[in-house]
């Protein structure tokens, strides 16, 4: 059997979450130079437009950055929030009878430990949201940190409340970012922006819902919270999904669109317009998953490039490197350093 099969699926960012994730210490006139070379990202890709990085250096980067400068809001907000903020805030909703008082609570501990940034508990007829209104007219705006601070919330109660919970949109209040096309596989919902707060909403039905963990489940939670909430979450049960974890599991042998449909018990053209309703095609996802991959073991080091190419399916390195270059902007080599 293909070794490959067991092997847990590869998380790769976009670079521009990286420079978003630094950003706030730069402008302060902070180096992060150390602490990219910390956790083995070449601060030339952060150049490149192209480049991603390991989900594990990302999280650890988010980490690193916390620990150095004692401010979870990354250097964002008017004065640092402290290391263990974001602890207290969900430490305040333990004992919760549900979602709604959970929301409520951690709202009123949040706007204790800082000012600038104000948590909403709203309602808007069958759909009830957490929206983030910025207090401070004095800070420049940064849209990084309010997509930093909706994937912590968002998150942070689809926890709460487990399996099943769905957000059926999330507002930015700023116009469409350049990087926008990234939003899919981080935010996966209905996106729209230049609207008057940021937030996501989800059916108010849950507002009811029992909040079931305790003490315990919560110092579990927070022993890997920087995981749980900066990371990209798949989408489970969509097409793209599915051809993924088919591709994943097959290479080297890297079906092509016909054997896929086959395996997926469907036509080649329903495939194709399956794929196209979720903004994708069966190409790209070959190309993400053989990028994240290569990303993954170039790391690594625990492989050549003779022998990447071949898992990828090139039929020599060079063509592998043309290839890589194309996806990234940069050559394989400055993922190896």
């Amino acid at each position: 059997m293909n070794s490959s099969a067991h092997e847990k699926d590869p998380v790769t960012v976009s670079v521009v979450f990286v420079r978003g994730m630094v950003g706030g210490l730069l402008a302060r006139g902070e180096s992060v130079d150390g602490v990219l070379q910390e956790v083995g990202i070449d601060r030339q890709l952060l150049d490149e437009s192209g480049a991603r990085v390991t989900g594990a250096q990302y999280t650890q980067l988010f980490r690193r950055l916390i620990e150095l400068h004692g401010d979870e809001s990354l250097g964002y907000l008017s004065r640092p929030l402290k290391n263990g903020s974001y602890a207290l805030t969900l430490r305040s909703a333990v004992g919760a009878p549900n979602l709604h008082e959970a929301m409520k609570r951690m709202a009123r501990t949040f706007g204790i430990v800082q000012d600038d940034l104000v948590l909403e508990v709203r309602r808007d007829g069958a759909q009830a949201g957490l929206c983030l209104r910025f207090a401070n007219p004095s800070l420049p705006p940064a849209i990084f940190f309010h997509e930093l601070m909706l994937r912590v919330f968002w998150r942070t109660l689809a926890w709460f409340v487990g399996t099943g919970f769905r957000t059926v949109r999330f507002d930015f209040a700023f116009p469409t970012p350049m990087h926008a096309g990234h939003y899919s596989g981080v935010f996966p919902a209905q996106c729209e922006f230049d609207r008057p707060v940021t937030g996501f909403w989800f059916d108010a039905k849950w507002l009811t819902h029992r909040v079931s963990w305790d003490d315990a489940a919560l110092r579990a939670y927070l022993a890997d919270a920087e995981s749980h909430v900066i990371l990209p979450s798949r989408r489970r049960g969509t097409d793209s999904e599915r051809v993924r974890d088919l591709l994943r599991r097959t290479r080297p042998q890297w079906p092509d669109l016909k054997d896929a449909a086959v395996a997926l018990h469907m036509s080649p053209p329903t495939l194709q317009r399956r794929l196209a309703l979720e903004g994708v095609s069966y190409q790209a996802l070959k190309d993400e998953l053989r990028t994240d991959i290569a990303i993954a073991q170039l790391n690594s080091g625990k492989v050549t490039l003779d022998q990447l190419a071949q898992e990828l399916g090139f039929t020599d390195r060079t063509a592998f490197q043309r290839a890589f270059k194309t996806w990234t902007g940069s050559a394989p080599g400055a993922y190896r350093r």
